[in-house]
């Protein structure tokens, strides 16, 4: 079993789109979604809330369509963002999808813990997608974007962004030491 950075995500990122699409993982051989109930999407929220501090505050209406939004709005960024970690360049369809949702609920700011936080106007769900949109279109911005990889585990699906450009695994904490005592036993059995 993959064992989390926390008790229930895997918080390898610090990007809220990141940290979005990571929310799917491959435990024993099969996908595993862990935003699945409104309790899994209020935690995440409350964890996320640790970076951006107005979605630990957040309150949604009518749950089962903000899942589905979520899911389909995560859906939209793995895409993207694998095509990116394959070495391809962020699209302008992409691009496009992303302004689009922050249209959808711009910012005003607020000082919060003496942090200036963006806080988006609009109905709860497209205020939640305009602020991982945001994160997301900073990366592009920043050219960050270009160090997005893919897990070297073949089994693994999580996305990390590689600011050394030596690192090979979403984590040495989930998948670098299964292979570092995979490679261990294989050493002790040729023995």
């Amino acid at each position: 079993m993959i064992k989390m950075a926390n008790a229930q995500f895997p918080l390898i990122t610090q990007n809220l789109s990141l940290d979005l699409v990571n929310t799917e993982i491959i435990s024993y051989d099969k996908r595993h979604d862990l935003i699945q109930s409104e309790k899994d999407l209020m935690a995440w929220l409350e964890i996320m809330g640790e970076t951006a501090p107005f979605l630990s505050s957040f309150t949604l209406p009518q749950v089962p369509e903000q899942l589905q939004r979520i899911h389909q709005f995560r859906a939209e960024l793995r895409k993207h963002f694998e095509s990116i970690a394959e070495g391809n360049e962020p699209s302008l369809a992409f691009i496009s999808f992303l302004q689009n949702q922050i249209a959808a609920a711009p910012f005003s700011y607020q000082i919060i813990d003496d942090n200036l936080a963006r806080i988006p106007n609009g109905k709860p769900d497209d205020s939640i997608l305009s602020l991982i949109a945001y994160d997301a279109l900073w990366l592009i911005h920043t050219k960050e974007i270009q160090q997005l990889k893919r897990c070297a585990n073949e089994k693994c699906i999580l996305l990390f962004l590689d600011k050394t450009g030596r690192r090979k695994w979403c984590s040495m904490k989930i998948c670098g030491n299964r292979q570092k005592v995979s490679r261990h036993q294989k050493k002790t059995n040729n023995e």
